[in-house]
């Protein structure tokens, strides 16, 4: 399995970077969640990566909650959108979603993980969780307009 290291470590970092909101902790983070990848030999040959990658940073990222908080969380996440009024408002929307939801949306629309890997992520079956982004889509877009 050919592995773009700096592709997927750039995606776990901006998961970690959502989850976090801080530079550095995710940073941290990332790097810790691909020295526990490099240590394991389990999920090397078992086609199970991106799997395993996410599993390991939302786990450490959950960590990170349960420690005292040292700084408040900063409001500007990076972005490239375009137009800045249509990202404050798909913040705001964004805002608005439950938590779980606003993560499905992010990585698999910012982070582009497949289908595949988040049904086993989430442990749903790819038809509940197709019509579950649906639905969250619909929500977004009737909001957004």
């Amino acid at each position: 399995m050919a592995l773009d290291i700096e592709e997927h470590y750039e995606k776990i970092y901006r998961y970690c970077f959502y989850r976090l909101h801080d530079q550095e902790l995710a940073e941290d983070v990332t790097q810790e969640t691909f020295l526990r990848w490099f240590a394991s030999d389990t999920y090397r040959n078992q086609g199970q990566l991106l799997q395993y990658l996410y599993t390991v940073a939302r786990n450490l990222c959950a960590d990170e909650f349960r420690r005292p908080a040292s700084q408040p969380i900063p409001e500007d996440i990076p972005s490239e959108e375009a137009d800045p009024l249509l990202s404050i408002a798909l913040r705001t929307e964004l805002d608005k979603l439950n938590g779980e939801d606003r993560e499905l949306v992010m990585l698999r629309y910012i982070n582009e993980v497949p289908m595949g890997v988040l049904c086993k992520l989430y442990g749903q079956s790819r038809f509940s969780l197709y019509r579950r982004i649906k639905h969250i889509l619909k929500v977004l877009g009737d909001a957004l307009e």
